[in-house]
């Protein structure tokens, strides 16, 4: 069975019991009590009244009080956005971390940037030949001369120096094959004459196998 609850007049003042001073009504809300009490047909209000109108937030409260919850929530929202951006920027922090260690400043890609490119494309990448031709098998002398005449045979070349005279990215790629960094169009055009020459000892050599 549901516990009644007692009359307001019978239970003990919550405030007093919380050793809290007591609160009286503006003169607003006391007009507005003394309304109530008329409307009602008492000739004073009573403490329903008085309860009921401590109880009932002006404009004016609930107009601040929904500033503050506007504020408040202004600044949640501006500290979610500063965590996502902090995020944001800490990811690509680490993207541009991960990319530079990928590739040799010196020019083509380092053992990790090779693995990146298998996991990514399935791509089977393996460092530049760069031992003395007498020295090549016909596999090294294949490669050697293809990456040769596929970089710098082409009939227009990529550009060999930036804006401030510095080797360029296709240029570098050179080093990683033991050959000297071109940044002149005819060093790259020396460099796909030798390639050239590779791949036709390497074809003369496979001719001789197969006779």
């Amino acid at each position: 069975m549901a516990k009644t609850q007692k009359a307001p007049w019978k239970r003990p003042n919550p405030r007093k019991r919380a050793a809290k001073p007591s609160k009286h009504l503006s003169p607003a809300k006391k007009s507005a009590a003394k309304a109530r009490a008329k409307r009602a047909g008492r000739p004073y209000p009573n403490l329903v009244d008085n309860m009921r109108m401590a109880a009932k937030k002006t404009k004016k409260s609930a107009k601040k009080a929904g500033k503050k919850s506007a504020k408040k929530t202004t600044k949640k929202s501006s500290a979610k956005k500063a965590r996502k951006a902090r995020k944001r920027s800490a990811s690509s922090a680490k993207k541009s971390a991960r990319k530079r260690s990928e590739k040799d400043p010196h020019g083509g890609l380092t053992a990790a940037g090779r693995k990146a490119f298998a996991r990514r494309d399935g791509a089977h990448l393996k460092p530049g030949v760069t031992r003395k031709a007498s020295e090549m098998s016909p596999s090294d002398m294949r490669r050697k001369g293809s990456w040769a005449v596929r970089f710098y045979g082409r009939a227009k070349l990529p550009p060999l120096v930036d804006a401030k005279g510095r080797p360029t990215r296709h240029a570098l790629s050179a080093h990683a094959w033991g050959e000297p960094v071109p940044k002149t169009e005819a060093a790259a055009r020396r460099i796909a004459a030798k390639g050239e020459r590779l791949l036709q000892r390497y074809h003369r050599i496979r001719e001789k196998a197969a006779r």
